[in-house]
């Protein structure tokens, strides 16, 4: 193997663990990210700034930018107010969602408590419960993930 194809790897696997790499590559038709070592559509956040710059100060109009850079309109308008409220650092994609931090042992325990044998998971209620026992807000889809991972 080539010492450009084992750092190309490298910047690849980077790029997933920080969660900049772009799923969709092939849909960015600008040229200059075709067979280029320095702009890469696997890169999510050069891919946003180009499509930014593009748009600011080669004068191409959103919706020509959006299609050249394989995101729809509502995703280069956030990219817009990200990167003017935080610069290049607003384009890195945040993770989604707070994460299950509020489900511990005790709330899946609470949960699965709460459960009868051959009934169905009625999540709305489930969280009903939850806010008036344990004074935690979740959201039943939540609920049913967590059920569903515990085995119920």
């Amino acid at each position: 193997m080539s010492a450009k194809y084992d750092s190309k790897r490298a910047k690849t696997d980077v790029l997933i663990e920080e969660g900049t790499f772009n799923p969709t590559p092939e849909k960015v038709r600008d040229p200059k990210f075709r067979g280029s070592e320095f702009f890469d559509p696997h890169d999510a956040v050069q891919v946003k700034y180009e499509m930014l710059r593009r748009v600011s100060i080669d004068k191409v109009s959103v919706t020509e930018a959006s299609d050249e850079y394989g995101v729809s309109r509502p995703t280069y308008y956030q990219a817009k107010v990200n990167f003017d409220m935080a610069g290049i650092a607003g384009l890195v994609p945040t993770k989604p969602g707070p994460g299950p931090h509020k489900i511990d042992d005790k709330v899946v325990a609470f949960l699965q408590a709460q459960l009868a044998p051959g009934e169905p998971v009625r999540a709305r209620e489930l969280a009903k419960l939850l806010r008036q026992e344990l004074d935690i807000e979740l959201h039943p889809r939540s609920i049913e993930r967590v059920l569903k991972k515990s085995g119920r």
